[in-house]
C-alpha cells in the first residue's frame, strides 16, 4: 500500500481535499492511504511517505522540506486544483511522483 502525505500550515482546509483524494483512489481500485498534516510535524509525519504534497499556503517551503526529507518525492500543488479540491487531479499528482 502507497502512502501519500498532504502538508498544510494546520492540516485542516486540507482534510476535505484529502477526503476527496481518497473517494478518486476508491473509484479507480488504487490501494493508498492519503492523510493531512501540519508542515511543523513533517519530520515525524512523512517517513514513511511515498510522496509528500505541500498546500500553496506553504509552498515556499518546499526546498526546506526537500532538504529535510532528501529520499522522498516532494512538490506543491498547483492552486487551480487545490482551490476546486480536484481528487482527481492532486491524486494523478501524486502517482506520477511515485511512478504508478
Amino acid at each position: 500500500m502507497k502512502k501519500i502525505v498532504l502538508l498544510c500550515a494546520a492540516g485542516m482546509s486540507t482534510s476535505i481535499l484529502v477526503n476527496k483524494m481518497r473517494e478518486s483512489a476508491k473509484a479507480e481500485g488504487f490501494d493508498v492511504e492519503i492523510n493531512a498534516y501540519p508542515i511543523a510535524n513533517a519530520q515525524n509525519d512523512c517517513q514513511d511517505a511515498d510522496a509528500v504534497l505541500l498546500g500553496p499556503q506553504v509552498r515556499f517551503q518546499e526546498k526546506s522540506i526537500k532538504q529535510m526529507l532528501p529520499d522522498k518525492p516532494v512538490e506543491s500543488i498547483d492552486m487551480q486544483s487545490y482551490g476546486l479540491m480536484d481528487g482527481t487531479k492532486v491524486l494523478a499528482q501524486a502517482k506520477r511522483m511515485m511512478g504508478e
